[in-house]
This record gives C-alpha cells, sequence and structure tokens, in this order.
C-alpha cells in the first residue's frame, strides 16, 4: 500500500499531471510536493541567481511560492492538504535524496524546453533509474 507520495513540481504542465495522478489514483496517501531551486540550466541563470541572493534559503523559498500555490489549488480540487518541502541544488540529486522517505515517486515525464533538456538531461529519467523506491512517470 502506497501511503506517502513524493510528487517533484515545478512549473510545467507535466508535473502538475504528476500531482494531479498522485490526487485521483492515491487520495489516502500523504502527498509531498517537492520543488528543487537552482538547479543547472543551460545558461546558470536560477543557480547563479541564487548564489549571489543575501540569503539563499529566502530566495528559494519565494522562488517555490507560485509552484505551491498552483499545488495546493490543485490539491484542493480534491479535497486533500498537501505538505511542501523546497531544495536547494540539482533536481534529480535532491529528489532522490528524499526519496527513501517516500513509499513512491510520481513525476512528469519532462519539463522545460528542448534546449534545457539537452543540455541539463531528462530529470525523470535520473530519477527513475537511479530511486530507491517505485517511481511513476506521468505524461
Amino acid at each position: 500500500m502506497i501511503s506517502r507520495i513524493l510528487v517533484p513540481m515545478n512549473d510545467s504542465e507535466m508535473a502538475q499531471r504528476a500531482l494531479e495522478y498522485a490526487l485521483e489514483n492515491h487520495p489516502d496517501a500523504e502527498i509531498t510536493v517537492l520543488h528543487v531551486v537552482g538547479g543547472a540550466s543551460a545558461m546558470g541563470g536560477a543557480a547563479t541567481g541564487l548564489a549571489l541572493a543575501d540569503d539563499p534559503e529566502a530566495a528559494a523559498e519565494e522562488r517555490a511560492t507560485e509552484v505551491f500555490d498552483r499545488a495546493r489549488e490543485l490539491a484542493a480540487e480534491h479535497d486533500v492538504e498537501i505538505t511542501t518541502d523546497v531544495q536547494l541544488g540539482n533536481p534529480p540529486r535532491a529528489i532522490l535524496n528524499r526519496a527513501d522517505d517516500f513509499d513512491a515517486v510520481v513525476i512528469g515525464s519532462h519539463s522545460g524546453s528542448v534546449r534545457d533538456r539537452l543540455f541539463v538531461g531528462n530529470v525523470a529519467q535520473k530519477v527513475f533509474r537511479q530511486s530507491p523506491v517505485p517511481v511513476v512517470v506521468v505524461r
């Protein structure tokens, strides 16, 4: 039985679909939405901006606000409360570091532009291959 689910989210449509899948298919599970800030990008923008911030943790929380607000809206549509968590760093590594605390990871199949995927790599693919718990990849 799956009682604790980790749903990594960014602002992509696929990430929202992943959360919707978790909410619809596991209505009694505790769902934690994880947003990772400061990972690599094709031009280094997000990571550089955080590195220059006076308080990187506060800057990460601020960047996660929009993602978490949308996640809470989706959860409210299903009458479910979710937990949120923001991490700094490399998205696949941050997700994999948290995965042990959950029964499963539900992740969107892809996000970002083709250019970002070429430079950074596919987060879902890395998580799927290395996760210590089952992973559901949602399209």
